[in-house]
């Protein structure tokens, strides 16, 4: 019984050894480094995948380059290959284009680099090298970030002594995580009064004093760059408070009497243009015709004047005819006693009418 155990024992002693001792003679991929890479837009990375073979590994070398999916129930995307001493590439145009082997991947390096970095190429990417019977892979973390722009500085709430004055600082880009840090460049260091917060880039000072003006510099930064920006802080005495109020109290009555002043202008328009709209509708009305042409009227006076001759006036021994008919031409002579006669032809005697109360 012992026996027996004794040799079980021993026989998996011996296959820990040999499982050991193919490790050790297994393919490897010797690159090291950070398992995890940060870059700024635009430049080119180099991800690292040099391996050594064993003896044992005498079948084709196939070398793949991967973009791990990080949703485990999608298929990862194959960007570059090398099998049978050819170079393969896959996927989109814009991204293949950009990858390329940096060294001989029959040599050992299977190393690639990656130029003008964009925020999508953010990813996993795995290096697996395979030549028969060994295998080995590689994993690296590629983060594409954009370094921060330089920062706004600026105070709010004032600057004057005895109050809290706040320093800003922000910046319009740059990836997160970003983070800002205050510093004095001038007078000293940060005053023990002071508190800053690195994610806001506020820093707030209490109390402020004339111990505390000076320059300060603000640096924004994440893990792929930094920018700066300053402000040069002053202590200035306090504004007489009352002054300011009764000013802006003062201010506001000019302003509202010219208000005022401007709206009564506008009703005295408005009416002057009323009353100058209704006196020119009385005049208006109040036009007397206008007179007759000299030359009609005063041939009306004459005919009128003819008509009163010949309606009222008579003379003894002329015979006047009918207003209705031409007048017959009439001859004057001498009479008896000297009274004129009239000869020619006669007309018929007029006769008076009570109803016009003229002869007709």
């Amino acid at each position: 019984m012992e026996l027996a155990f004794t040799t079980v024992r021993l026989k998996v002693a011996l296959l820990f050894v040999l499982t050991i001792q193919l490790r050790t003679d297994a393919m490897e991929i010797t690159s090291s480094g950070p398992q995890t890479i940060q870059k700024p837009v635009g430049v080119t990375v180099n991800l690292g995948c040099t391996y050594t073979p064993s003896p044992q590994d005498t079948g084709q070398l196939d070398i793949e380059w991967v973009d791990l999916s990080p949703d485990m129930t999608q298929k990862d995307k194959l960007i570059l290959s090398y099998a049978g001493g050819q170079t393969h590439q896959y996927g989109d145009a814009s991204v293949s284009r950009r990858i390329k082997f940096t060294g001989d991947p029959k040599q050992g390096d299977a190393s690639i680099s990656l130029s003008d970095l964009k925020i999508t190429d953010t990813a996993t990417y795995q290096c697996k090298v395979k030549k028969s019977p060994g295998v080995d892979m590689r994993k690296v973390t590629l983060v594409v970030m954009v370094p921060p722009s330089a920062p706004k500085c600026w105070v709010e709430g004032g600057e004057e002594k005895g109050g809290t004055v706040s320093l800003h600082c922000e910046s319009s880009q740059g990836s997160n995580p970003l983070s800002y840090v205050w510093t004095r460049a001038t007078g000293g260091v940060i005053p023990p009064t002071a508190t800053q917060d690195p994610q806001s880039g506020v820093l707030m000072i209490k109390n402020h004093t004339d111990s505390n003006a000076g320059r300060y510099v603000c640096e924004a930064k994440n893990g792929v760059g930094t920018a700066q920006c300053k402000y040069e802080l002053h202590a200035y005495n306090p504004t007489n408070k009352v002054g300011v109020i009764v000013g802006a109290v003062i201010g506001a009555l000019l302003l509202l009497l010219l208000l005022l002043f401007l709206i009564w202008l506008l009703i005295c328009c408005c009416h002057k243009r009323r009353y100058e709209k209704e006196i020119s509708n009385e005049i208006r009305e109040d036009t007397a015709a206008p007179d007759s042409r000299p030359g009609s009227r005063a041939s009306s006076i004459r005919a009128s004047s003819i008509r009163s001759v010949l309606g009222y006036r008579t003379h003894h021994g002329v015979i006047y005819s009918s207003v209705r008919k031409p007048l017959q031409s009439v001859i004057y002579t001498g009479g008896k006693n000297g009274t004129p006669t009239a000869t020619g032809t006669r007309a018929a005697p007029l006769q008076y009418d009570h109803k016009y109360g003229y002869a007709v």
